[in-house]
């Protein structure tokens, strides 16, 4: 990120999975970082891979990505070649339905990675892994702005809370880290939740506690977070995440309280049901 961030500090490196796993062969045109993460990751968790779809056809120079661009050739069989080098290398099951942006080039992600994994599970097509939902709230101003300054000052001015027409940025990230919590799989298993990089952007740079990120900090396709939880409520519960080959961890509780001390009331949160507040 642009600055050093405030919270998650890095956690102790924990054993990898699989011993010299960073030697072994990855899919060509996967990035670099995924493989070093996944030697970061612990046994026997419920696990969820948050990740940006894979290898689609060109935008216009703004970062302007229409809903109708599809995967390329390279992007499928990356997809379904990393889905098969998942279930083939962790311990972990990918037999799990998964949740998707219902634009088609993510839809056609999580699909393919279930095909490489040797399964055919539901995919349910979720509004807060696009826009409008978990930034937008009012796309006919945030769509004129997005196309105005691009993506990159896009994202920083949500971050900024200087962006007409959306959500604040504390809101942004609990309500996916709900959606998480409320899917996690059974223990071992391993969810794929696949959505889009100015999401997946600005829930890193609100997990970090940063208001700017630069292009150096931006997902690449098919480039992901590793994602889980304490076995705890929600509220007392921390979110651990391996990013680029870092463990790191934040409390459910700062980001609430933060979300608190702007002054936005807990109402608007899309919560958890069993999540009391005091």
């Amino acid at each position: 990120m642009s600055k050093p961030p405030v919270s998650p500090k890095p956690e102790q490196q924990v054993e990898p999975l699989i011993p010299h796993i960073s030697n072994m062969p990855a899919p060509a045109h996967l990035p670099e970082s995924m493989i070093s993460s996944v030697s970061l990751l612990p046994t026997d968790k419920r696990l969820i891979l948050f990740t940006r779809h894979s290898l689609r056809e060109r935008s216009d120079g703004n970062g302007f990505a229409s809903c109708q661009l599809p995967l390329t050739p390279k992007g499928r069989v990356l997809a379904k070649s990393w889905g098969d080098w998942l279930s083939s290398h962790l311990p972990y099951s990918l037999d799990v339905d998964s949740l998707s942006s219902p634009i088609g080039r993510c839809i056609d992600t999580a699909q393919l990675m279930q095909e490489g994994a040797g399964l055919q599970r539901q995919i349910t097509h979720q509004s807060l892994l696009v826009e409008p939902g978990s930034l937008v709230t009012e796309p006919e101003i945030a769509n004129v702005v997005f196309k105005e300054i691009g993506v990159l000052n896009f994202i920083n001015r949500f971050l900024q809370g200087n962006l007409e027409g959306t959500k604040n940025a504390y809101q942004g990230g609990l309500d996916i880290l709900s959606l998480f919590y409320q899917h996690q799989p059974q223990h071992g298993h391993l969810m794929l939740a696949v959505s889009h990089d100015t999401l997946l952007s600005a829930f890193l740079a609100v997990m970090f506690d940063v208001q700017e990120i630069d292009w150096k900090d931006w997902p690449k396709m098919m480039e992901g977070v590793f994602l889980w939880f304490d076995d705890k409520p929600f509220y007392d519960a921390n979110a651990y995440f391996v990013w680029r080959g870092t463990l790191y961890s934040r409390a459910i509780r700062s980001l609430l309280d933060s979300y608190q001390a702007a002054g936005f009331h807990q109402s608007k949160l899309l919560l958890p049901p069993d999540v009391k507040w005091t």
